[in-house]
């Protein structure tokens, strides 16, 4: 189904955790960093909740458990059962089970999440290419993960065994920094084989449907940092999102989105749930926003005003967007985005 190209953030009269009946946020860069909770999650998350809306944890992560994350996620002043945790490890699980006879013997490159989720439906984990896989699913499996992992599925797949892997994000960020993340895994196994994993995460609808179907939410609004898993899967699934500038997302990156990547709202953190959201309007040959005005003039975007930092931003997303139309924008943004600090 084709949609409208999106050309500005919206509006919203209402606060967020009172629009959506269900906030589906990403953990890594918008609840956590490096396993330490984010300024202000905690308190935004319990009053979300203590209003009314459902709260479920969407990750590519396939590494720990539903129940180890909620366990985290409780440590952290966030009250957390492992039934409001969805896992990319959830949907691929789901993804070959429906593939491969029941019962069925499947050889893991990864963590523990994995290995629960496959149990879950019905699957056996093996560890051998020589066990009798008649699948290979492939998985974050932590900094330590053993090169001969990545044998084991190469030979698998020589084999002709049909491949998953529970995403493809190149990165994943921790407390030191960006780290490889499955999807640089990923690539290892594609180079050595040729072969093309049938994937299951964000920004893909196996993970999109798998949340769905966990937690039932009618009004979704999907809550993360990144362009081309978060939004981008919230573009799939034909639902709304609030991008947070906490993790890997910049300014730069944010005003040259193409159209699958533009999110419904943007603001600075999870506190952004809690209240509505300002209009962006036609103003003056651009697009204005709070104190702020935004155009494009020549070959850059400018900004005139002053005001709150995230509507300087909303203004800047609608000049970019707009001129970009159903591409990216190209125009020159470094001294407009120096005014934000952003």
């Amino acid at each position: 189904m084709s949609q409208t190209v999106r050309t500005r953030p919206e509006g919203s009269q209402n606060v967020l955790s009172e629009a959506y009946d269900t906030a589906l946020l990403d953990l890594d860069g918008v609840v956590y960093a490096g396993g330490h909770a984010i300024v202000h999650a905690v308190e935004s998350l319990g009053t979300a909740r203590a209003g009314g809306m459902h709260l479920a944890y969407v990750t590519n992560n396939a590494l720990r458990t539903p129940d180890a994350v909620a366990a985290h996620l409780t440590e952290l002043g966030i009250p957390t059962g492992a039934a409001d945790v969805i896992t990319s490890a959830q949907a691929a699980a789901r993804l070959v089970s429906e593939q491969v006879p029941a019962g069925a013997r499947v050889l893991v490159v990864g963590g523990e999440g994995l290995r629960v989720a496959l149990r879950e439906r019905g699957l056996e984990p093996v560890e051998s290419a020589d066990d009798g896989p008649v699948a290979v699913v492939q998985g974050y499996g932590g900094p330590d993960m053993a090169w001969g992992r990545f044998a084991e599925a190469c030979y698998a797949i020589a084999r002709g065994v049909p491949w998953f892997a529970s995403n493809t994000d190149l990165t994943i960020p921790s407390a030191r920094g960006i780290a490889p993340g499955n999807g640089a895994a990923v690539e290892v196994v594609r180079i050595a084989t040729g072969a093309e994993p049938q994937v299951a995460g964000k920004p893909l609808p196996p993970m999109h449907r798998e949340t769905i179907l966990r937690t039932g939410a009618e009004r979704p609004l999907v809550v993360g940092d990144r362009l081309d898993t978060d939004i981008e899967g919230a573009f799939n699934g034909e639902v709304d999102s609030l991008l947070v500038l906490t993790g890997v997302t910049d300014g730069a990156q944010l005003l040259a989105a193409p159209p699958e990547h533009r999110p419904t709202y943007v603001d600075a953190d999870l506190r952004g749930m809690l209240t509505g959201q300002p209009e962006v309007a036609p103003a003056e040959g651009g697009f204005g926003c709070g104190g702020w005005t935004a155009s494009a003039r020549g070959q850059e975007l400018v900004l005139d005003g002053e005001g709150d930092v995230m509507d300087g931003l909303r203004a800047l997303c609608a000049a970019a967007w707009t001129e970009a139309g159903d591409g990216v924008c190209t125009l020159d943004a470094e001294k407009a985005l120096s005014r934000l600090g952003v």
